[in-house]
């Protein structure tokens, strides 16, 4: 890892860079070990290149009950070559030997973590040099102990705020929340639905409020042309299962092009919005 920069001020960095451009985030998930470790970490490798500010990289699991076919199908893939959570943090740390720059967060499940342990989870992100984690099933009343690990090693622990989270319920998601906070757009699984912007941008707007942190949508943005829109009223816009659906049908460069033309819909929205 950098000695000069690590865990949530490389992900502060990063968006306070895309700021002053006046632009958003694009950051790109992938799932670690689709279809086998060395195809992933070409991937993987590729995509800073491809205009990827943020990458979030899959855990594979057995029941991914937040995400779609798609991503189900690539953490499927994943497992039946044999790959677990500590040959994905194996794939992080190669990539932070060639890259100190670009945040690298882990997106999975808490069974894997608590088997592992939050102490020893927690040592081996650090020592991969991934930033950060998203453990989708872990609400906020039950992270104590993963949340005291990562910020005693100044981690990002990034929760999920959507459209159901009320004002009530908001500033308990958003307490202890670093990083960011990352809205799922619509009520429902990973790809299968389509956001629309102007309920997006009033829930960024309440987040960012309420959290001080920036706010990255994800869930359901598959195309250029909706993640520019998502990019005029967010500050990070997430792409999964388009993605991993290229990687499946056709391939790392395939995968690779589409993370450009994305990425790069992604930084112009706001210029182009008003020019």
């Amino acid at each position: 890892m950098s000695a000069n920069i690590t865990g949530t001020a490389r992900l502060a960095a990063r968006f306070a860079a895309r700021k002053a451009q006046n632009e958003a985030a694009f950051i790109a998930y992938i799932m670690g070990g689709d279809p086998d470790v060395k195809t992933a970490q070409k991937l993987l490798d590729g995509l800073p290149g491809a205009g990827a500010d943020i990458i979030e990289l899959g855990l594979p699991f057995t029941d991914p009950m937040a995400d779609g076919p798609a991503i189900q199908a690539a953490a499927l893939r994943a497992l039946n070559a044999g790959v677990r959570t500590r040959a994905v943090l194996a794939m992080a740390a190669r990539f932070r030997k060639k890259d100190q720059q670009t945040p690298l967060i882990v997106m999975g499940y808490y069974n894997p973590v608590h088997h592992m342990g939050c102490a020893a989870f927690t040592n081996a992100c650090v020592e991969a040099g991934v930033d950060g984690a998203i453990i989708v099933d872990l609400p906020p009343e039950e992270d104590a102990p993963l949340r005291a690990a990562f910020d005693d090693a100044s981690l990002a622990l990034i929760r999920l705020a959507t459209p159901t989270t009320d004002d009530q319920r908001l500033p308990t998601v958003v307490a202890g929340t670093s990083g960011f906070v990352y809205y799922v757009s619509v009520a429902g699984i990973t790809g299968a639905l389509v956001p629309d912007a102007d309920p997006v941008a009033r829930a960024v707007t309440r987040i960012r409020t309420a959290s001080g942190l920036p706010v990255a949508v994800g869930f359901g943005v598959r195309t250029t042309q909706k993640a520019a829109q998502i990019a005029r009223v967010a500050d990070g816009v997430v792409v999964g299962s388009a993605i991993v659906d290229a990687m499946a049908k056709n391939g790392v460069e395939a995968a690779l092009k589409l993370t450009r033309g994305l990425s790069e819909a992604v930084h112009k929205a706001r210029s182009e919005s008003t020019s």
